[in-house]
């Protein structure tokens, strides 16, 4: 295994996790990588390392470039455990190297792995000379984790930013411009959704912090480096972290049991059709959470539908309102729909779900239900309702 050479004597040392299908519980049908990055200083220093079971095809990579007992100096910018459990190995050839991190990640460290390494605690702001760079950090707590950090090397102008401006991507190109750049903004776009969004207060925060900095080098824990289009993921990033929605899109998901539902689901697509509004509709039997959540970052109405299954919904549609309600997105509006036999509580619970505050706490328009079959007199009084409704807003 090669090292990659990104600057004189910085390389990239990660692995290509190739196989990877799923992370955190959403689906990465491009595989990821875990990246690690070496600088040949007066002190060696690696900066994260990668899951434990890869752990061999870093070290190749290091020993490409230097012996490895040479490092000494680890800067763990993020403790979990794609990011982390090499420590163990690692530390077996490097026992007496310094551990770099916040309080926070020294914390997490040695309640993951029970050592008391020799570790260095940083603070925001705190630097060190490693001989010709110095090394900036920057706590970044929220991000997603409580432990998270960056790292900046001003010489250099190169950010290490962990798993801020990160994608699953597994890929022989280390650099985001040798890479179509609609699907790395696309996958950035969905580890955002899926991993991130929670945290978009605290990532406007980061934003700030990183803006007088001089960067012309991003380099993240997983996927592409960011060269070429560093204004392009910032800008991106600033538009995510306010919740930047675009009114003309609509997004509509559903489960349906003999298709009522359904029926309802592509008669709301008409009504937002109608007023100029684009609508997705999206059958969660088909659709995986994960890329339903990338859309859901666009999306200024947000439709979610079930029939009635036992006086509750469906578990494909519980499943995805956990998910979305964890996630958090801000500045919605929302619908409930859905059919119903005999009791019907599916409609208002998703309307609370979608509206209350305890939930997603959208703005709600009035929910769409249909006691069993819906006929063409039925739909199109749910059209022109919801017309009517979109009209006044």
């Amino acid at each position: 295994m090669k090292a990659y050479k990104l600057r004189d004597n910085i390389y990239w040392v990660g692995v290509i996790d190739w196989n990877l299908r799923n992370f955190h519980g959403y689906i990465t049908p491009r595989g990821s990588t875990y990246n690690a990055y070496l600088i040949i200083d007066e002190k060696v220093t690696l900066i994260d390392n990668v899951k434990y079971y890869l752990f061999e095809e870093m070290l190749a990579r290091i020993s490409d470039v230097i012996d490895p007992h040479q490092i000494d100096i680890i800067v763990q910018n993020h403790i979990e455990m794609d990011h982390s459990s090499s420590l163990p190995n690692l530390m077996k050839i490097i026992p007496n190297a310094t551990i770099y991190s916040n309080a926070n990640a020294i914390k997490g460290l040695k309640m993951h792995y029970h050592q008391d390494w020799n570790f260095q605690e940083i603070r925001s702001g705190d630097f060190i000379n490693i001989g010709n760079n110095d090394l900036t950090f920057l706590t970044t707590p929220m991000v997603h984790w409580p432990d998270n950090q960056v790292t900046y090397c001003p010489q250099e102008k190169l950010l290490f930013s962990n798993d801020a401006f990160g994608q699953h991507i597994a890929s022989n190109e280390r650099f985001e411009k040798d890479f179509p750049l609609d699907l790395v903004i696309e996958e950035a776009k969905k580890y955002y959704a899926n991993i991130v969004l929670p945290y978009s207060k605290q990532v406007q925060k980061v934003l700030d912090s990183v803006s007088s900095l001089e960067i012309n080098m991003i380099a993240p824990s997983h996927g592409l480096i960011w060269t070429e289009h560093i204004p392009e993921i910032l800008n991106a990033y600033k538009i995510w972290s306010n919740n930047i929605t675009d009114n003309r899109n609509a997004l509509i998901i559903y489960d349906t049991m003999w298709n009522s539902t359904e029926k309802i689901a592509f008669t709301i697509a008409e009504a937002f059709e109608n007023k100029g509004i684009k609508a997705k509709i999206r059958n969660l039997q088909h659709t995986h959470i994960s890329d339903i959540m990338t859309e859901v970052m666009d999306a200024k109405y947000i439709c979610v539908g079930s029939p009635t299954i036992n006086s509750s919904i469906l578990p494909t549609v519980a499943a995805f309102m956990s998910y979305l309600q964890c996630l958090a997105p801000k500045n919605r509006i929302g619908l409930a729909f859905g059919s119903y036999g005999w009791s019907g509580q599916s409609i208002p619970m998703l309307h609370k779900m979608l509206g209350d505050n305890t939930g997603c706490g959208f703005k709600m328009l009035d929910p769409a239900q249909v006691h069993f079959i819906p006929d063409k007199e039925i739909l199109e009084q749910i059209r022109e309702n919801i017309e009517q409704q979109l009209a006044s807003i």
